[in-house]
């Protein structure tokens, strides 16, 4: 999974191939940029060769050699058992939207199976057969998105709000805000009990807030009918969330923000200054022995990952609590872009940005064509997130 490999995103599908045919996957971490390994099989040689995937084949006695050289005290990789396929949901909407996401993109390309829930089914405990959860771009305020003021007149805009006011009538709620608000606390829940949670853009800082502010009015009543609570930045419990404290919500419905967490407008002027080449993010060097999740959750074949704009691009540190872990920050604007964090027997993971390949992806633009970017960094953090739940040995109760 170096330099070598030609399509590393593929590789991962490979991966997730063998773990459904009942065969172990080898992680070597820190290997050669993550490398997988597996017993000689013919099946998986044939599905290498269709799909594209570099491989090499080595006789036992040279793997034993790897394995001892990368499990020796001194060395910072090791070896990760992938023994289950994890069962993977998207939690995405059933109409129609004017973007694509990132996950679903090139969960697709790698050949890596999902399934789409939305409110109802996470509401009837749906997420229980499940072992990680993407959230898709989406606003848990009940603001749509914050589109309301450039969007207003769009007929796209007009059946996102006309569909999810309906949705919320249909499952008992007076507003799309107290919908959302239901939904993250079960979410919350498939993390308290064992369950992965992912999220992008978006998905990360307003879903936060949505558990922050589960006992305020924060909508504006362009949103939601009624006005907002005047009170409502005291009002903020920012510990029902799961990484952010001390922001200040943006109650300006004109503005496409929700809050100070986001250092959109920080990286826009560093594009603005530097260009493109000067917006990238490092990625932390963890212990493989002693950190194996983040290590995990890090592997690739660059130290350094071409930044990219979101509605939410990346996380002021000043907004991050203490019990956060920073995988991934753009040091000129001392900015994260990639966090995650453990809640009860489970983890979340927050990642700035909407495409790693697109810089400044835009409502209506056209999704990115991975064939194009097979050995993309910045989608290979993202199947990190997909693989690394069939690490897990303790199955999750339900």
């Amino acid at each position: 999974m170096d330099e070598v490999q030609k399509n590393h995103l593929k590789s991962y599908g490979i991966a997730f191939y063998a773990l459904e045919s009942k065969l172990e996957v080898d992680w070597l971490l820190n290997y050669r940029g993550g490398s997988f390994a597996l017993k000689l099989n013919d099946k998986i040689l044939k599905e290498c060769k269709v799909r594209g995937v570099s491989f090499e084949i080595i006789a036992d006695i040279q793997y034993n050699k790897i394995v001892a050289d990368v499990t020796k005290p001194e060395v910072n990789q090791d070896v990760m058992k992938l023994e289950k396929a994890p069962k993977i949901a998207v939690y995405s909407p059933k109409n129609k939207q004017p973007w694509d996401d990132a996950v679903t993109l090139v969960m697709t390309y790698a050949e890596i199976p999902y399934d789409v829930v939305y409110d109802e089914e996470i509401l009837k405990e749906g997420l229980s057969k499940y072992d990680w959860l993407h959230l898709h771009h989406e606003d848990f305020t009940g603001q749509y998105g914050k589109f309301w003021s450039s969007y207003k007149n769009a007929a796209w805009f007009r059946e996102y709000v006309r569909f999810n006011e309906g949705l919320a009538g249909k499952l008992g709620y007076k507003k799309v805000s107290d919908l959302k608000l239901a939904v993250a606390i079960k979410i919350k829940n498939f993390v308290s009990l064992g369950g992965f949670m992912f999220a992008m853009c978006a998905a990360t800082d307003s879903y936060d807030i949505a558990l922050a502010a589960q006992n305020v009015d924060i909508c504006k009543s362009m949103f939601d009918g009624d006005p907002d609570d005047p009170s409502m930045q005291t009002k903020l419990d920012y510990l029902n969330g799961f990484a952010f404290k001390n922001y200040v919500l943006v109650g300006n419905p004109h503005e496409y923000e929700f809050s100070s967490i986001d250092a959109t407008k920080d990286h826009y002027k560093l594009f603005q200054t530097k260009g493109i080449q000067g917006d990238v993010f490092t990625l932390f060097d963890f212990s493989a022995k002693w950190d194996p999740v983040p290590t995990m959750l890090c592997q690739n074949h660059t130290s350094v990952v071409k930044g990219f704009m979101g509605q939410t691009t990346a996380f002021r540190k000043d907004n991050l609590r203490s019990d956060v872990l920073i995988m991934g920050e753009t040091k000129a604007i001392n900015s994260a872009r990639y966090i995650h964090g453990d809640y009860g027997k489970g983890t979340w993971t927050f990642y700035g940005g909407h495409d790693p390949e697109d810089h400044t992806h835009r409502v209506s633009d056209p999704p990115t064509d991975l064939n194009l970017y097979p050995n993309s960094p910045g989608y290979r953090l993202i199947l990190n997130n997909v693989l690394f739940p069939a690490a897990k040995k303790k199955q999750r109760k339900t």
